[in-house]
């Protein structure tokens, strides 16, 4: 079975030897200790050497041999946004290095949540690890039984930290709970909200779907009106790393004017793409802002580029007056700008387009962003002929679950983003949507297993599991106050890919409930758990 590869593979040479290098002098280290394994590791054709494939060819062919264990091998080889930065390279390294050193990455800083202890039950070495990244050792393991997970999480999900818990564990391969905790109770899901989001998303618009904002001139106005096509990534600082950038767009709107001999224009933005408030429920806060279609740096005020930041009130308008001032520079005078609405008659005059929507979703997942979490939410809704607006949203995102027939029962998506504490989802439904995600038949919607977050690497994650789990867990966090949550998937000690789900609602504190939930998702790593 050969899965196609996602397109950001194809930048992957430069950077690779980047982040290769810069783990290189740790491996030197432990060279001694792992030089035979290393050496049949590196020896080209193994399964997990690293290929650069020419565009358009397959991401990885799978070994196992049935298509199950093929995609259980094959998730956990996925190459995420990873790709274009050497990431995947420098897990399997670090891997290697933290096996040398029996577990610990003295250059690091060590996590204190989830850390297994050394000995019988500590974290599996990286040979386990890279075999579950894509070895054929894969291909005769069986699935963990429900007793023995049960021996290994019962303990550590009975922790009074976690409050109200719905818990569940599932094969990749073959989408069959393997154990369950209340797994069909609906409990306030937090940012675990963004993996519906990103599987709807998908389904509904298509990895390969891109967001364009653009500039149009009304002839009998002559106005220049800024049209926003809801693009949160749309940035206006000079190095646009990839995303739309709102100086592109200036210039070739100044340049499509002066054709037009035109120097003084009326500047108008447009941002009747979305409906309703632009306030989400939890009102003004550092964690998004104002959502509308229109925005550059997604309305923040600082330099930051993800996590919490001040937000600008009013981020359409803020956007326009910068448009406005990148127009100047070019030498058009522009009036400063007021909202208005295109029109049939206007014609373009400059398009900026945001990657596709296959590297959106795994930066909303990697980076918890709420900007991308509510934008593609709405553009879900806009593909899907629901109202652009929180509730439209909502309902669009619960319809493309239905139609992928995943379950839904007492499901209550209010918002993408998951800041709603008034939203509900339950452990089965995450569970069904990341195996849903590995699908051979779904290929589209494997950004929102490669968007994970990895273990001790990147994303919300970068800071847990630096020993034990770290690179074998991959999942997606959440916490508002009283709630702590965890989905994602994990390659077990027998080199088995499971996707779990701990939701914990009326916890007792954040890192009280973090330590408990990391614990029980390291455990998951270190489990052998199936049948004799």
């Amino acid at each position: 079975m050969v899965v196609p590869e996602l397109r950001p593979w194809r930048a992957a040479g430069p950077h690779v030897v980047r982040i290769a290098a810069a783990v290189r002098p740790r491996l030197a280290r432990v060279a001694a200790a792992t030089g035979p394994w290393l050496t049949r590791w590196r020896r080209p054709g193994s399964p997990q050497a690293p290929r650069v494939a020419r565009p358009g060819t397959g991401w990885y062919t799978a070994t196992a041999a049935t298509a199950g264990l093929a995609l259980a091998a094959g998730v956990a080889t996925a190459a995420g946004p990873w790709d274009s930065s050497g990431q995947r390279t420098a897990e399997r390294d670090r891997a290697v290095a933290v096996e040398a050193a029996r577990g610990t990455d003295h250059d690091g800083a060590r996590a204190h949540a989830g850390t297994p202890p050394r000995g019988p039950q500590a974290a599996p070495p990286a040979p386990s690890v890279l075999t579950g990244l894509g070895g054929t050792a894969t291909a005769v393991r069986s699935a963990p039984t429900r007793k023995a997970l049960a021996a290994v999480l019962d303990p550590l999900l009975k922790d009074p930290a976690l409050g109200r818990r719905s818990v569940a564990v599932a094969d990749a391969a073959t989408g069959r709970r393997l154990y369950g905790a209340d797994p069909g109770d609906a409990l306030t899901p937090a940012s675990t909200t963004k993996i519906a989001t990103a599987v709807a998303a998908l389904s509904a618009l298509g990895p390969d779907h891109r967001l364009t904002t653009r500039t149009v001139y009304e002839p009998d106005t002559k106005e220049v009106v800024l049209v926003g096509g809801g693009d949160p990534t749309l940035t206006a600082r000079e190095n646009a790393k990839g995303s739309a950038s709102l100086r592109d767009l200036a210039a070739r709107t100044a340049a499509a004017l002066g054709k037009r001999g035109v120097r003084k224009v009326t500047l108008s933005y447009d941002t009747t793409l979305y409906k309703g408030g632009t306030a989400h429920p939890i009102g003004v806060n550092p964690n998004l802002a104002a959502v509308t279609p229109l925005m550059a740096d997604a309305g923040r005020a600082d330099d930051s580029t993800s996590g919490p930041a001040p937000r600008v009130a009013d981020p359409a308008a803020d956007a326009a007056r910068r448009f406005g001032d990148l127009l100047k520079e070019h030498g058009i005078t522009a009036t400063p700008p007021g909202p208005s609405k295109s029109t049939t008659r206007a014609a373009t005059l400059g398009v900026v387009s945001s990657p596709p929507l296959a590297s959106l979703v795994e930066r909303m997942l990697t980076h918890s962003d709420n900007d991308l979490a509510e934008a593609l939410a709405r553009h879900t809704a806009l593909a899907t002929g629901k109202p652009a607006d929180f509730a439209g949203a909502g309902a669009a995102v619960t319809a493309r679950l239905e139609q992928l027939r995943l379950p839904v029962k007492g499901v209550r998506i209010k918002d993408g983003s998951g800041l709603d504490r008034d939203g509900r989802l339950t452990a089965d439904l995450l569970t069904a949507l990341l195996v849903k995600a590995g699908d051979p038949a779904h290929p589209e919607l494997r950004p929102a297993l490669t968007g994970l977050p990895v273990a001790g690497f990147t994303g919300t994650l970068s800071g847990r599991y630096a020993e034990g789990a770290s690179g074998v867990v991959r999942a997606k966090t959440g916490t508002l106050t009283g709630v702590n949550t965890l989905a994602g998937t994990v390659v077990d000690r027998d080199g088995r890919l499971l996707a779990f789900a701990f939701l914990a609602n009326d916890t007792t504190g954040p890192d009280a409930a973090q330590t408990a939930l990391d614990k029980a998702a390291s455990a998951l790593a270190t489990c052998g758990c199936r049948a004799p």
